[in-house]
């Protein structure tokens, strides 16, 4: 919601301007498997450890079989808090693995992310908060079905 724009071109004697906006206006964690299906988890908060605990907490409730998630090394997937859950998760079948540090390019999310941001968002998406976030939504509704990523064709390596 914060344009920049460093030149353009307009008639001479016209002036434009574009109004921006650098509030937090949604925040999103989000798993998603190798088929393509999501589970997201939306806050208009920070994401912080403690979000982090309560989305995987929640996703344990929905284990039907041994599950790994994949997260990179922000500090809120690896502060002290979430470490002392690892066990209560592993024995409903949830365990953690930690990506390489400096490797966005091996974190299927952060791909899912720049595909939503620079491919699948419109220009007309940005008009409005409200529009934004629908966009978002509606994205993330139909990721796997309308909305897919063929890894073998994206530079992940």
């Amino acid at each position: 919601m914060t344009p920049n724009v460093p030149y353009g071109w307009l008639p001479v004697g016209k002036q434009t301007s574009i109004p921006s906006d650098n509030q937090r206006l949604l925040n999103v964690f989000s798993l998603m498997n190798l088929h393509q299906q999501l589970s997201s988890y939306p806050t208009k908060g920070t994401i912080n450890t403690d979000f982090i605990i309560r989305c995987l907490d929640d996703f344990c409730g929905s284990l039907t079989k041994i599950t790994v998630v994949v997260l990179d090394n922000a500090p809120w997937h690896t502060a002290p808090a979430l470490q002392d859950k690892r066990a209560q998760w592993e024995s409903k079948g949830l365990y953690i693995f930690y990506l390489p540090t400096y490797s966005p390019q091996l974190n299927f999310i952060e791909i899912l992310w720049r595909m939503i941001k620079y491919q699948w968002l419109k220009p007309e998406d940005y008009s409005s908060k409200e529009q934004l976030i629908n966009a978002i939504f509606n994205i993330l509704k139909k990721f796997g079905s309308e909305f897919q990523i063929n890894f073998q064709r994206t530079n992940i390596c």
